[in-house]
């Protein structure tokens, strides 16, 4: 996880650059969960990321805002790796809820405006952007929430996958899984690591060779997700499932969980330029360029 830390903190800069962000804007503490007033502290935010931190909780909450859908294109990526490593360098922070401030979506995943018609430079630089995140988040020091209160799929999928626990609104018109095939994308291993040490071999091959999409109560059947809960509850049942992981002490949670996933992340960064060079071999050839051209038109047909 150190190694996860140092990586970021030299990346971040650059890509806040390449991405054409700016310094993010300080937002106001929120209050969460309700109770006395906590000491207020200002986070620094974005318009794609709000962060809102209360220091006597311990708890900071992370809500992605990129209408319509929360695409993790470029720039959301780097303000979202900002925003985490912030987080982690905060002391006082000791939890993380991650969710949404669009109605109805998590995270559509991956933005293919990203991967379609790019330099393989720019390609080498999305893809450094997505390693990123996965390797603050799945080997954060802090506890981990997910609070997937909309449709979660690809990318967004793995971004919930990357936390410690994730609960999910009860929605039968919610879905969330790892989709990429049926874009005629191959999840890469680290994605596979991921969903597979969370669900199991059998239903790992199975989602992954189909690009299955769950309900939430076909995720919560296969354990993709933790829990359901009304989706006007979500962000209080969070506050709930952090209290319990935050009453064990830190540093015996904390080496728990990289005995868990330090593997994973290692995995990662040993084949990290290999795994970019695939990346951009891969989505640069033509038929993958074809077939994000046609998934972008059906998109533009749905919205007509």
């Amino acid at each position: 996880m150190a190694a996860a830390a140092v990586l970021a903190g030299a990346f971040a800069g650059r890509l806040l650059r390449r991405a054409g962000g700016s310094v993010p804007r300080p937002l106001t503490r929120l209050a969460f969960p309700a109770g006395p007033p906590a000491p207020r502290r200002r986070m620094s935010g974005a318009s794609r990321v709000l962060v809102e931190l209360d220091e006597q909780a311990g708890v900071a909450v992370v809500r992605l805002q990129q209408p319509p859908v929360n695409g993790l294109s470029l720039a959301l990526l780097t303000e979202l790796c900002l925003a985490l490593q912030r987080l982690e360098d905060r002391r006082a922070c000791r939890g993380l809820v991650l969710t949404s401030a669009v109605p109805g979506i998590f995270s559509a995943g991956l933005d293919i405006t990203e991967m379609y018609g790019r330099s393989e430079e720019r390609l080498a630089e999305f893809w450094r952007a997505v390693q990123e995140i996965w390797i603050l988040l799945y080997g954060s020091r802090l506890a981990t929430v997910a609070a997937v209160n909309g449709s979660s799929p690809a990318g967004g999928c793995l971004m919930a996958l990357s936390c410690d626990y994730r609960i999910m609104a009860d929605n039968p018109k919610y879905s969330i899984g790892l989709n990429e095939t049926r874009l005629g994308i191959v999840a890469p291993f680290w994605f596979k690591d991921c969903l597979l040490n969370t669900v199991g071999h059998r239903a790992a091959e199975r989602s992954l060779q189909l690009g299955l999409l769950y309900s939430p109560q076909e995720a919560l059947k296969i354990g993709l997700v933790d829990e359901l809960v009304p989706e006007e509850k979500i962000l209080a049942r969070a506050a709930e499932v952090l209290a319990q992981w935050l009453a064990v002490p830190d540093h015996a949670r904390q080496l728990s969980k990289s005995s868990l996933r330090k593997q994973a992340v290692d995995h990662l960064l040993m084949h990290r330029e290999a795994d970019i060079q695939n990346f951009v071999r891969f989505v640069s050839r033509d038929a993958i360029q074809n077939s994000l051209q046609k998934y972008m038109e059906m998109l533009k047909q749905r919205k007509a």
